[in-house]
């Protein structure tokens, strides 16, 4: 039996204890009616209370227990997948925090509340009609007759809700990806004073998910209005029918005929009819977010074909070589790179530049096309955005090369232009925090670039090393590289028309 269903099997349990306290109440009222002992209907409705305790807070408890049991490996492959596994597509960093915090989360909580009442909400109401058929098989089929439209009525909404669910998910990461990505720029949006225009984008996108939070709330309210009317219909209708049953005076004929207890019995039982429905739509937002993470997280978890052992570094060689994800496609792009030379890749912002660096290090698997394995000691990589960890400036860039001697990092430091840095602010004992406070955006592309060289790796993927440089310091670092294209192969995402122009090859995206 399936993990759900076991969970699922305490609210049928709940049931069969709702049946009993509903049978005891009748016998019960029956029995004071007729002056005898109602201890048998009393005994029968503590029982029934019981059963339906002791069922509902083992139903609960398993479901949660089961729930992150099944859960906890899948986020563990998650976030080693987010971490330091190749991807099928670049992924920012704030929505790869919402994918492996948020989007389990969603996970867990389908799991938990949804799944194990979605066998109790299909046979529920089959198991209440039938012990309402041995008392009334008319009421019971009024009870069934008010089903349908109910369930028509349901797959109207639930559609609904599939999609706006989808785009609250997506509103969601956007957000959080705006908002880690400001976070990491509010230095630089501090000194150009662009904090009013920043704080209108990211209300403007709150707003966006808000709005599709409101939508989603729209459709789940519609949806226990449509329940609650048929719940209140069936009541109604079962109460109508037995109490005119009762008094003799229903309009039509019937096959039966009733007696207190059993009309009694009927009524009593008739609202647990809907309940598993009830306990169903309470869990309905969860089903819809939780679908919709794991359509998010699937492609992130499923095995990506094996690739071929990597060889000593020979060169590069990418062929046909595209990455697709929803609403975007990059190449295909084929380039060839021996074990010296530059290739620039170029083209406007949002092009793919970084997303074909990441397929060329085993960041990202392409969708397409082959590029050659790489091991991961042969690749240095110059980001953007480089890692900062507080401290001095030689830890950080001893980060590539723990066993650096001082000169060996003076060294690079010359090669890069650091030397004014470094004459002007302390040495490589200048002090750093994780937002590299006092670095400027081209001086963190140099201590990204100083750090590749000191790694000592034959395979350097530089991206944008020139932005945010002068003139000079932009000719100076595009003049470095190309010298180092002699010794090395350089692999270079650019803007800059002059560094390209350097380059052996330029690959156009």
């Amino acid at each position: 039996m399936r993990r759900s269903s076991r969970a699922g099997a305490f609210w049928l349990l709940d049931i069969g204890g709702a049946a009993i306290f509903a049978w005891g109440l009748a016998a019960a009222i029956s029995a004071f009616i007729e002056g005898s002992t109602p201890l048998t209907g009393v005994l029968a409705m503590l029982v029934g209370g019981v059963i339906r305790a002791l069922s509902g807070f083992a139903a609960q408890a398993l479901a949660i227990r089961e729930a992150q049991n099944s859960v906890a490996p899948l986020r563990v492959r998650l976030q080693r997948r987010l971490l330091g596994e190749a991807l099928p597509r670049a992924i920012p960093i704030g929505e790869s925090a919402a994918i492996a915090i948020d989007h389990v989360d969603r996970i867990e909580a389908h799991a938990a509340r949804f799944l194990p009442v979605r066998l109790a909400a299909a046979l529920g109401p089959i198991l209440v009609a039938v012990c309402v058929a041995f008392a009334s098989p008319i009421a019971a089929a009024i009870l069934i007759g008010t089903l349908i439209p109910f369930v028509l009525g349901m797959i109207l909404a639930g559609t609904m809700a599939r999609r706006a669910a989808d785009a609250q998910l997506r509103a969601l990461e956007q957000l959080s990806d705006l908002f880690v990505e400001r976070l990491r720029s509010l230095t630089m949006i501090r000194h150009f004073g662009a904090g009013e225009r920043i704080t209108r984008q990211i209300g403007a996108a709150t707003q966006g998910v808000a709005t599709r939070t409101l939508a989603v709330l729209r459709i789940a309210f519609l949806s226990s209005g449509v329940l609650e009317f048929f719940a209140a219909l069936s009541v109604a209708l079962v109460a109508v029918y037995c109490g005119f049953s009762l008094l003799g005076i229903l309009p039509f004929p019937v096959p039966e005929t009733l007696t207190f207890r059993e009309a009694l019995f009927a009524l009593a039982l008739a609202p647990e009819f809907y309940l598993p429905m009830r306990r169903l739509a309470a869990a309905y937002h969860e089903k819809q977010l939780g679908e919709a993470a794991r359509a998010v997280v699937e492609p992130l978890d499923r095995p990506l074909p094996a690739s071929p052992a990597a060889a000593p570094f020979d060169g590069v060689d990418a062929q046909s070589v595209a990455i697709a994800w929803p609403g975007a496609r990059v190449g295909p792009v084929s380039f060839s790179l021996g074990r010296t030379g530059m290739v620039a890749l170029t083209g406007p912002t949002g092009s793919g530049k970084t997303s074909l660096l990441a397929v060329c290090a085993g960041q990202v698997a392409p969708s397409d096309g082959a590029v050659t394995p790489l091991r991961s000691e042969d690749i240095a990589w110059a980001a953007q955005r480089p890692l900062v960890v507080p401290g001095t400036l030689r830890d950080n860039l001893a980060l590539a090369r723990p066993d650096a001697a001082d000169d060996a990092i003076r060294a690079v430091c010359s090669r890069v232009g650091f030397d004014p840095l470094l004459a002007a602010r302390g040495g490589l004992d200048l002090p750093l925090d994780h937002r590299a406070a006092g670095l400027s955006g081209g001086e963190l592309r140099r201590l990204g670039l100083a750090r590749a060289l000191l790694s000592g790796r034959p395979l350097l993927l530089c991206d944008e090393p020139t932005a945010d440089l002068d003139a000079a310091s932009a000719e100076q670092i595009g003049a470095l590289l190309a010298e180092l294209a002699t010794t090395h192969a350089i692999i270079v995402a650019t803007h800059d028309m002059a560094l390209a122009g350097r380059a052996q090859a330029e690959v156009r995206l």
